[in-house]
């Protein structure tokens, strides 16, 4: 599959991780090799730039490691999408389904976003979607953002999964640095 920076080589396959069935994409190596991580965060925060964002927002966990960089990087304001319970503040929810379950994120509703922003939401991969269109109706719904002035940004794609398609059908842009 396309990998145009030379990172599939950080990233380990995990077989029926979390259950059976499912091949886990474990980028624990790639973060963990300072070349590739230092890379892998250039290139996000190169395409971040490119689209001109105002803010990052991201989701729980993962792709907390690739956002932080990029919001240092450009000075840019870090929003967090994270699992139910974990915010101080009252939340706006989203519920949504994984490939193995389902799930929801949430985001504080005192976070200082205007419906003029450009928001780039960083993860670490996209699979069926379904998590980074949880977070970006989170941003239109709740914060009247608009789908073209929202781009997903993933280190890596599973197209044979279909959430890059789902996500582009849903009017976002996405962009990701390795289809795997």
């Amino acid at each position: 599959m396309s990998d145009p920076f030379n990172l599939k080589k950080h990233i380990r396959t995990v077989r029926d991780f979390p259950i059976d069935g499912i091949k886990f994409r474990d980028i624990t190596s790639l973060i963990e090799t300072p070349d590739a991580f230092v890379k892998t965060c250039k290139e996000l925060a190169r395409l971040t730039e490119g689209f001109d964002a105002s803010i990052i927002a991201s989701i729980e966990s993962r792709g907390f490691i690739f956002a932080g960089s990029i919001a240092h990087d450009l000075s840019l304001p870090f929003v967090l999408a994270r699992k139910p319970g974990k915010l101080p503040n009252e939340t706006y929810k989203k519920s949504f389904d994984l490939e193995y379950g389902s799930t929801s994120i949430e985001i504080q509703t005192n976070t200082n976003i205007k419906n003029t922003d450009r928001v780039a939401i960083v993860d670490d991969l996209i699979a069926t979607g379904g998590t980074a269109i949880a977070c970006a109706e989170l941003l239109t719904e709740n914060f009247g953002i608009k789908p073209e002035n929202i781009v997903i940004l993933a280190v890596i794609d599973l197209p044979e999964l279909g959430g890059s398609k789902r996500i582009e059908a849903d009017g976002y842009t996405v962009e990701t640095l390795l289809k795997y």
